[in-house]
């Protein structure tokens, strides 16, 4: 699934870096599961994409965070997990994540089992999901007018 266009205008004031490391974690979960939907918000502190089957937030399995120094890879329902070979942070009822500078120190093959975990906690909670064959799409959600972020 290409990005949608926009998602490039919301990294443009980050460094390259940053940019880079963001596309290519979009990458990594767009080529695991392939069937997911990206939905973007350009908020007021984050560029945050969402993964998920359906167009509903609430059915996001992991996500990604753009900060000015790092980017954080998210699962939204993190706490739920039982394979849990990377330590992930976070101290709320259900989101947890791990914060990355670049993409060779990111942990992909000890995070993709998780992710499929994440995945399948999803679908149990929306059993619709496991039968949606719709193409997948790159969706802006939301577009902050203020932000208090490289913009």
């Amino acid at each position: 699934m290409k990005p949608n266009p926009q998602l490039n205008k919301f990294l443009a004031p980050y460094d390259k870096q940053i940019q880079d490391l963001t596309i290519e974690l979009r990458n990594f979960i767009t080529d695991l599961v392939p069937q997911a939907n990206e939905l973007i918000w350009d908020n007021y502190n984050a560029v945050a994409l969402a993964y998920s089957k359906s167009e509903k937030l609430k059915d996001a399995f992991c996500h990604i965070s753009v900060y000015a120094r790092h980017v954080n890879f998210g699962f939204n329902r993190g706490a739920e997990l039982t394979k849990e070979p990377v330590k992930l942070n976070g101290k709320g009822k259900l989101i947890r994540h791990i914060s990355i500078t670049d993409f060779q120190s990111f942990p992909k093959n000890e995070i993709q089992p998780m992710i499929w975990e994440a995945v399948e906690i999803s679908e149990q909670l929306n059993n619709a999901l496991i039968e949606n064959n719709s193409p997948p799409k790159s969706i802006v959600m939301s577009i902050s007018t203020k932000k208090i972020r490289p913009n």
